[in-house]
C-alpha cells in the first residue's frame, strides 16, 4: 500500500488538510495492511515527515515510522518500539491540546492509544529486565495525559467536545488496570464517567465495555446488586454474533447472580458452555457440600484463571444455607439441636468438619443474614425466628 514513503506521507497530508480523523488513524494503526511496506521502515524519518507535514503531526507520524523500523528487525525490538509509540501518544496530546475546539482527531487518539497497549503487552511478554506491570503502568500514565485533555474541555460544543473520546481512553485503562491487578485507580475513571453529561452518548460498544468492567470492579467490592445491573446491560446489549464477549460476561453475570439468589437456566449455560455452573447450582439448591466441593476442585484452574474462584468459594455458604434450611424443615421446632447440624453435614459426606466448626459456620450464616436467631452456647441450640428463619436469598 502506498508504493513510497512519499505517497504515503501526501495521504496523511491529506486526510489532515481534510480533518479525516478516521483516515489519519488507519494511517497510523499497526493493524492497518501499510505496516507490510518495507519503503516505511526508516530509522530517522524526521527530516523527510518534516518537508510534509507541521508539528505536532510530524512527530506522530515519525514515531509511528520509526515503530514500523523497530517492528521490522530480527528479532523485533519491542522496548524501542514501545518507546516510540510512547513518544506518539506524547505527540497526540499536543495536538488535542493545540486544537482547542475541535475533536476531529479524536480515532487518531484511540488508534495510538490502543497500539501502545498492544506494544506495552508485548514488552511484558518478550522483555526483561523490569517488574510485571512495569510497562503497563508507564503506558497508562501516557493514556491519562490524553484522558486529562478530553475530560478538561468544556467549552466546546456537544457535536465538537473531546469529553467524548473519555470512554474509550476509560475502557483502555480498565484493561490495563484489571490486568496489573491496581483496581483502585479505576475509581476516579468511574467517577468522572459518572459526572459527565455525555454518559448516555457514548457509542453502545464503549457503553457495553464499560458496563463489562464497572461490574467486575462492583463484584470485587462485594456490591452484587451493582454488578448484576451493570453486566446484565453488558450482556443484554452485547450482538448474539459476539458469542465469545456474551459467554466472558456470563462468567461473571452467572455467580453474581446466584450471590442473590437467582439460579441459572440450564439452556442459556449450554448454549455458552458453562454447565460448570449449572453444576453448581444443582448442588447449591440441594445443600450438598460435598459435591459443591468435588465441582470447584475439579474446576479449580479455570476458575482461578477467570477471577472468579474466591466468589464461587462465597456461593458455599449457600449450599450451608440451604442444607440446614432442610434441618429446620424436617425438626418443624424453633430451637434445634447443633448436634443436628452437624449430623446433616455428615450426612452429605462432609465427615471432616466438628461440632465447633458447625457452630462457625452457622454464626457466620446468621452475620450474613441467611439465619434469623442466635445460638444458645449454654444448651448447644440454634434458637430461629418464628417469622421468616431462613430469609430469601433475594432479599439479602
Amino acid at each position: 500500500m502506498f508504493g513510497t514513503v512519499n505517497n504515503y506521507l501526501s495521504s496523511v497530508l491529506s486526510a489532515t488538510d481534510e480533518y479525516d480523523g478516521e483516515a489519519l488513524g488507519t494511517h497510523i494503526s499497526l493493524r492497518d495492511v501499510h505496516v507490510q511496506n518495507h519503503n516505511l521502515y526508516i530509522a530517522q524519518p524526521e527530516k523527510l515527515v518534516e518537508r510534509f507535514l507541521k508539528p505536532p503531526i510530524d512527530d506522530v507520524v515519525s514515531a509511528h515510522l520509526k515503530v514500523l523500523y523497530h517492528l521490522a528487525q530480527e528479532p523485533p525490538n519491542y522496548m524501542e518500539a514501545y518507546t516510540q509509540q510512547a513518544a506518539a501518544c506524547g505527540a497526540v496530546v499536543r495536538l488535542l491540546q493545540q486544537l482547542k475546539d475541535e475533536n476531529w482527531c479524536l480515532p487518531l487518539m484511540y488508534r495510538v492509544c490502543l497500539d501502545l497497549r498492544y506494544l506495552a503487552q508485548a514488552c511484558e511478554k518478550r522483555c526483561r529486565g523490569f517488574n510485571p506491570g512495569h510497562v503497563l503502568e508507564k503506558a497508562a500514565d501516557c493514556m491519562m495525559a490524553c484522558f486529562r485533555v478530553c475530560a478538561a474541555d468544556g467549552r466546546a460544543s456537544e457535536e465538537e467536545t473531546k469529553r467524548l473520546g473519555m470512554m474509550n481512553l476509560v475502557n483502555q485503562l480498565f484493561k490495563i488496570y484489571f490486568r496489573i491487578n491496581k483496581l483502585h485507580l479505576c475509581k476516579p475513571l468511574i467517577r468522572a464517567i459518572d459526572n459527565c453529561v455525555f454518559k448516555d452518548s457514548f457509542p453502545l460498544p464503549e457503553q457495553i465495555t464499560y458496563k463489562y468492567f464497572v461490574g467486575r470492579r462492583a463484584m470485587f467490592d462485594s456490591n452484587y446488586q451493582g454488578a448484576v445491573e451493570d453486566l446484565s446491560f453488558a450482556f443484554t446489549n452485547c450482538p448474539d454474533r459476539f458469542a465469545s464477549n456474551k459467554r466472558l460476561i456470563l462468567i461473571y453475570l452467572v455467580p453474581a447472580k446466584m450471590l442473590l439468589g437467582y439460579l441459572p437456566a440450564k439452556s442459556l449455560l449450554q448454549r455458552y458452555d458453562l454447565l460448570l455452573f449449572h453444576d453448581l447450582a444443582l448442588a447449591l439448591r440441594v445443600g450438598n457440600v460435598k459435591r459443591f466441593d468435588e465441582i470447584v476442585r475439579d474446576h479449580e484452574r479455570v476458575l482461578i484463571r477467570s477471577g472468579i474462584y474466591l466468589l464461587v468459594q462465597k456461593l458455599k455458604f449457600m449450599v450451608y444455607r440451604n442444607l440446614f434450611k432442610k434441618v429446620f424443615i424436617i425438626r418443624q421446632t424453633h430451637q434445634l439441636d447443633m448436634d443436628d447440624f452437624l449430623a446433616a453435614l455428615q450426612f452429605v459426606g462432609v465427615t471432616d468438619v466438628s461440632l465447633n466448626e458447625a457452630h462457625c459456620i452457622i454464626a457466620n450464616l446468621i452475620y450474613d443474614g441467611k439465619i434469623k436467631g442466635y445460638i444458645s452456647h449454654a444448651h448447644n441450640k440454634l434458637v430461629v425466628s418464628k417469622q421468616n428463619p431462613f430469609p430469601p436469598l433475594i432479599s439479602l
